[in-house]
This record gives structure tokens, C-alpha cells and sequence, in this order.
């Protein structure tokens, strides 16, 4: 995400086809696809839709499911295209570099805006009620780690890069485990107690998520979420440096996703794996099956030539914040029965659910392939 107009031209800059349509595959489960596999289940019985559709909600505490993976894969992505791109702002000429950094700044608090827009900041209504505001948000978190990663990037040199996402993971971990702030922390990893509560109930302004305790946006736990963009970076660059040789680089890719994955699990038996405390264990994990997944699609799209496909998925990925915001401001499941209502009313249960919902994912995806085809891209 690099500009935030709206162009009539096509990126000038040589894009990779699998990151944008892992980007799309990434987004298309948050706008109704989600719900298919219930439907599915309804109308087949076969288990295996059951277990997928399991799979489609987030665990309730500890765990992880892979309706957990679509936010920080979105973080992940985010820091591979930074990868690929980015050099340190030394490198630019003193004018150009400012304008980079303010660019950045500015994308910051443009994704934290949205954010709040997302959550339906203004409460009531006007006037506004700071208190009625939850100022935490899905986008703000992306800006937020993806701004850091960035300024980490553009100042400090690759072995530093890597030992930041090192400390900042160990940190994490001690902090959580061993800081005790009155009645909370001390290794107490619960929704009342963790340490992160005290700080979203002494420092976050506004309201939290359903007015609990803790925001699963919360202040503490975008530490963490610095390293899923880090981690990015790390395979973009590496993608970047072994593009030439795709084989020695889908093993490149294949060793550092099971690597990562085999650290949070083995972390994870003494510092549980957490999506609302984004726990380090949380995050080695999340890093390790993003990983697995660009490879598949990498492979797949880059690799084999199966492009056509992918095209499906990408139409969506070059345009996700208007999928993202659009999914919160647009009633999609009344447009939907609106225009499918007959079919819907008179269909059997599940077939029902399954016009439903994959008419929602249709209508999005006509409206993004008619920007895709115009060659408008919204990128912030």
C-alpha cells in the first residue's frame, strides 16, 4: 500500500502476481466466504466441511484456528512488500528520504482514521462522546507495525533488523510472565489479568472492544505485532535476493515457515499461543504458516505459470482497503438478499445460506473487478 490517491494508471513497479492474490485469498474470508463451509456442511453432512467451518471462527482464548491467521498474514504481507522495495532512507537523496518518512507518517494516522471509521468511531452520533469511541483497530494495528518495521528498515542495518525482532519477541515474553502491575501480569495470562489489561484500562483512551477488560487491539500487544511485519520484510528481502533461483528459494521459504512454526508450537507449551495477547508464540506461528502459504502461492503462480486462477484472488488484493472499510460501512447481506432474494427464500436450508453468503462474496467482487479493470487502485 503506497499511495493514498486514486490512480487511473497501473502500478509502475513490477509487481509479483502471488503476493496480490494471497492478499485477495487473505481478504475474501472476511467478507463472506467464512460462512460457506456451515453451508456446506448443512447440505452434504460431510465432516470435513464441519471441521473447515470449525476452523472459520476464532478460538475462544488459548489455541489457534485459521480464521486466527487472516490479520497477522495481512501484517505479513504488508512487511514483504516493504521487503522487496525498501532501502535504508541513507540511500536516498536528504529530499526524497523526507518525503518517504512523511509518507509514512502520514499513512500511520491515515490507517489508524480509517480504523476508527471502521469501528464506527462516532459512538452516538454527534456530538461526540470520547469515552463512546474505541480508537483500537484492525487497521490501526497494520499501520502501526507496518510503520515501525518500516522506520527499523530504514535506519538500521540487516543483522540489527534481526535482533530487534529477536528482543522484541524474548521481551515480550518476560514482560508478560514476570512484570506484575498491582493485581495484574506476574505470568497471569487470562482476560482479567494479563498485563495487558492494565494498560488498555489506564492508557487507552476511548472504549475497548464490547467494553471489555482488554482490546484484542490493545496497547501492549501491538509490540509483538511489529515482528509479524519484520518477519515480512525478512522473506521479501530473501525473495528479492533468490528470485533468479526459484527452487533453492520455495526451500528457502519452506524451512523458514516450518522453523517458525516449530519455535511457536515448542514456545507456545509454556507461553500459550494467544491471538487477543498476540503472545511471541502467537506470532512465530502466524509468521510460520504465512510463510508456507506465500510459498504455495509463489510456487503455484510465480513458478508453475497457474496464473489464471489467481487472477480471481488478486482482483481483491490490490484493493483491500476498500474491501476491508467497505465490509463494515455496506450492508452486503441485504444487497445480497435483495438481489438473490428469490432464489434465497424458496432454497432448501444451506442451500440457502449458501446463496446468501456466496452472493455477498460475488456483488464485492464484481465491484472490485470493475476497478481492477479500470485499473483504479485505492491504496493508502
Amino acid at each position: 500500500m503506497t499511495d493514498t490517491k486514486t490512480s487511473a494508471l497501473a502500478p509502475k513497479k513490477q509487481r509479483l502476481l502471488s503476493i496480490d492474490a494471497l492478499r485477495g485469498f487473505d481478504m475474501v474470508w472476511i467478507i463472506g466466504a467464512e460462512k460457506i463451509f456451515a453451508a456446506l456442511f448443512i447440505i452434504s453432512g460431510w465432516v470435513v466441511f464441519d471441521v473447515a467451518a470449525q476452523q472459520m471462527n476464532h478460538t475462544s482464548w488459548h489455541g489457534f484456528t485459521a480464521y486466527d491467521l487472516i490479520f497477522p498474514l495481512f501484517i505479513f504481507l504488508s512487511g514483504v512488500s516493504l521487503g522487496i522495495a525498501a532501502k535504508p532512507l541513507s540511500a536516498y537523496p536528504p529530499e526524497k528520504s523526507k518525503q518517504i518518512l512523511q509518507h509514512g507518517v502520514k499513512r500511520l494516522f491515515l490507517l489508524i482514521l480509517l480504523g476508527i471509521i471502521y469501528n464506527h468511531g462516532w459512538g452516538s452520533g454527534i456530538p461526540l462522546v470520547i469515552d463512546e469511541i474505541r480508537f483500537a483497530s484492525v487497521l490501526g494495528r497494520i499501520g502501526i507495525s507496518w510503520f515501525f518495521a518500516a522506520l527499523i528498515v530504514w535506519y538500521l542495518p540487516v543483522r540489527a533488523q534481526w535482533v530487534i525482532a529477536c528482543v522484541i519477541l524474548i521481551g515480550y515474553w518476560l514482560a508478560l510472565a514476570f512484570v506484575t502491575i498491582g493485581d495484574f501480569g506476574g505470568g497471569n495470562y487470562s482476560a482479567s489479568g494479563a498485563l495487558n489489561v492494565w494498560f488498555d484500562q489506564t492508557l487507552l483512551p476511548g472504549s475497548t472492544y464490547l467494553n471489555q477488560p482488554l482490546d484484542p487491539e490493545g496497547i501492549l500487544s501491538n509490540i509483538p505485532s511489529v515482528v509479524n511485519a519484520l518477519a515480512g520484510v525478512f522473506v521479501g528481502r530473501l525473495m528479492k535476493q533468490q528470485l533468479a533461483t526459484p527452487k533453492k528459494l520455495l526451500i528457502s521459504l519452506l524451512a523458514f515457515g516450518i522453523f517458525s512454526i516449530v519455535i511457536g508450537y515448542g514456545w507456545g507449551s509454556f507461553f500459550p499461543i494467544n491471538k487477543v495477547l498476540w503472545t511471541s508464540s502467537f506470532v512465530m506461528v502466524t509468521v510460520g504458516f504465512s510463510t508456507l502459504l506465500l510459498a504455495l502461492f509463489y510456487g503455484l503462480i510465480d513458478v508453475l505459470n497457474w496464473r489464471r486462477w489467481a487472477k480471481v484472488f488478486a482482483v481483491i488484493g490490490t484493493n483491500s482497503i476498500i474491501v476491508y472499510v467497505g465490509s463494515s460501512l455496506i450492508n452486503w447481506s441485504y444487497i445480497s438478499s435483495s438481489v438473490f432474494g428469490g432464489i434465497i427464500q424458496v432454497a432448501a436450508p444451506g442451500w440457502r445460506e449458501l446463496f446468501l453468503f456466496g452472493g455477498m462474496v460475488l456483488l464485492q467482487w464484481i465491484v472490485l473487478y470493475w476497478l481492477y479493470r479500470q485499473k483504479i487502485f485505492i491504496k493508502v
